[in-house]
This record gives C-alpha cells, sequence and structure tokens, in this order.
C-alpha cells in the first residue's frame, strides 16, 4: 500500500483500485436482512423517497449530505426536487443539502449525455442547483482520475459523510448484482471507500440501457464516447455502510427483468457468520452489501415481485 495525500491508502489488485481512510476500521458483519416496501407506483415511490429527505432534515440540525442515485431508480423523487425547487416554500431545506453523484464511467466529458451530471440537471433543472448549498460530481475528464477522486472523497470525509445514501440495484450475471458501480470480483471490502476499476461490458450496456429507458437526451457521438470509457469511479462498500441511511429504489424490473430474480437473491440469501466467507459472498454479489446496514428503506414495484410487507 501507499498513500495518497496523506489521508487515504490504496490497495490495487488484479487492476482493481481502492481507496480507505487511513484511519479505516473494520464494520462488524451483522446481517440485518432487508425488509423490501412495495409501493403501488413509481410517483409513490418518489414521495417515499422524499418523504425519507424530510425526516433526515427534522431530526438534525445543519447541513444534509446526501449521494444521488443516477438512472431510473431516483427520478421520480429528482422531479419532485425540481419542482420544489421552483417555488420557494422548501428553500431553507434546499439550502442545507450538500448533494454528491455516487458512480460514473470515465474517461468520459463532463457534458456527454450519458453523465450523471448532464442527467440529474435534465431532471432537477436550474433552479434547484443554485438553491442547494453544494454539489460534488466524479470527476470524469481529468487527466489523473485517480487525483480526482480522492480530492472528491476529501471533500466528502471534510463535511461528514453522507446522511442519506440513495441507492439502487443492478443486474449482473448468474444472479448477482450491484450497489452504486461495485462490480463482482472487483476486491472490494467494507473498509474501502471508493474506487476506480475496469470497466465490465455488463455495466456498460446496463449503463446505456438505463439511460435510454429513463428518456435521457443522447446523441451518437456521446454513445460513442460513452463506449470507450475505460474504468467505473464509484463509492465503495465504506461509504454505503457508513451512510446514517440507505434509501433504496427498485422501479424498474419491466424494462430490466433481470432483477427479478437478482433482487430475490439479495433478499434471500443470508451472509455467513464467518467474516471470510461472507466476504467471499460479498466479492461474488455486492448487492449483498445492503444487508449489513442498520437503517435501511428498501422501496419497490409490485412487478419485482416480492411479497408486500407493511412499509
Amino acid at each position: 500500500m501507499s498513500s495518497i495525500k496523506s489521508s487515504f491508502t490504496r490497495y490495487e489488485a488484479n487492476d482493481n483500485v481502492w481507496l480507505s481512510p487511513a484511519s479505516a476500521l473494520n464494520c462488524a458483519f451483522t446481517d440485518h436482512g432487508i425488509k423490501p416496501c412495495v409501493l403501488a407506483s413509481e410517483a409513490e415511490v418518489g414521495k417515499a423517497m422524499l418523504n425519507e429527505l424530510y425526516s433526515t432534515a427534522a431530526a438534525k440540525e445543519g447541513d444534509i449530505n446526501i449521494a444521488l442515485l443516477g438512472g431510473r431508480g431516483a427520478q421520480e423523487l429528482h422531479r419532485l426536487l425540481g419542482e420544489m425547487a421552483t417555488s420557494t416554500a422548501q428553500d431553507e431545506l434546499l439550502a442545507r443539502l450538500n448533494v454528491f453523484t455516487q458512480d460514473a464511467l470515465a474517461p468520459m466529458g463532463m457534458g456527454n449525455g450519458f453523465s450523471f451530471v448532464r442527467d440529474f440537471e435534465r431532471i432537477l433543472g436550474e433552479a434547484f442547483f443554485k438553491k442547494i448549498k453544494s454539489f460534488t460530481p466524479m470527476r470524469t475528464d481529468s487527466s489523473n482520475l485517480e487525483a480526482g477522486l480522492t480530492e472528491y472523497l476529501h471533500k466528502l470525509e471534510t463535511i461528514g459523510g453522507l446522511d442519506i445514501f440513495f441507492i439502487g440495484h443492478g443486474p449482473e450475471e448468474n444472479q448477482a448484482s450491484h450497489l452504486a458501480y461495485i462490480k463482482p470480483f472487483s476486491g472490494a471490502q467494507s473498509q474501502h471507500v471508493a474506487g476506480i476499476i475496469p470497466i465490465s461490458s455488463s455495466i456498460l450496456e446496463h449503463h446505456i440501457s438505463k439511460f435510454k429507458a429513463g428518456g435521457s437526451i443522447v446523441s451518437d457521438s456521446d454513445e460513442k464516447e460513452c463506449r470507450t470509457a475505460e474504468y467505473i469511479l464509484t463509492l465503495g462498500p465504506a461509504a454505503i455502510l457508513q451512510a446514517k441511511k440507505v434509501v433504496q429504489s427498485v422501479v424498474d424490473a419491466d424494462s430490466a427483468p433481470a432483477k427479478i430474480k437478482t433482487y430475490s437473491t439479495v433478499l434471500n440469501t443470508r451472509l455467513s457468520s464467518d467474516r471470510d466467507e461472507a466476504l467471499q459472498q460479498l466479492n461474488a454479489n455486492p448487492g449483498l452489501w445492503i444487508r449489513l446496514h442498520p437503517n435501511t428503506q428498501s422501496f419497490v414495484l409490485p412487478n419485482l415481485g416480492v411479497s408486500a410487507l407493511e412499509c
């Protein structure tokens, strides 16, 4: 290992680079499971996610730090936040928000239509970004991606980490799944706060298809550049586990039917009580990391095929 700017340690294996705070502690591996909240529509999921933000705002003073979810999963939340920004009723709340992106493909121009930043701007609107306290994206156009990611992490560390990690669920082969863009067998461990990992064909196709399904404005040249991306920038397990609350949404099983099986796998797979065996499970199926967080909401639609539970 070698240190980066003295605040993070660097771990590299099989071309995967993971960063962790120099003082990182291993988390307790307690499987809390997940309890899906089945809602009738995507609009209801968006309202439920917004209510989680309201709940956090009421429970604490000062800034609220959130990681936005890209793609289809949080579009209704983003529309509600965009509408909110067009009036003055919630200006005090908006002024408390420090907003972060959670993953990206790189290298790629920040103006590319397949960039999460452009998609957030499209739905949230100009007024939202003018009213929030700060917006910190992962830089995908930097000549030194690792230095850019480290600068991003310093900002996140300085403000005290995330209050809410809005997260999705992405399908992978063999009924595995990813959270953020932590892909299977990338070696992510509980102390890793972010990583730069080689892109996989499954994540590239998932990324492109979810942007198209979500109505993003993209061009042929955008897609051509996107398909030349070599790396994934992503928050890691430590960012998820250290967030005060994780709010998951899965709303697109109709356009991504593989999620029916991959979500069921996460729902029904208990992690081993043996730490080494659990790490093997998590490496093979990073979607399981959510089971280790004690304060999680998982909002889903009936098309995911899970039993309805009291929300």
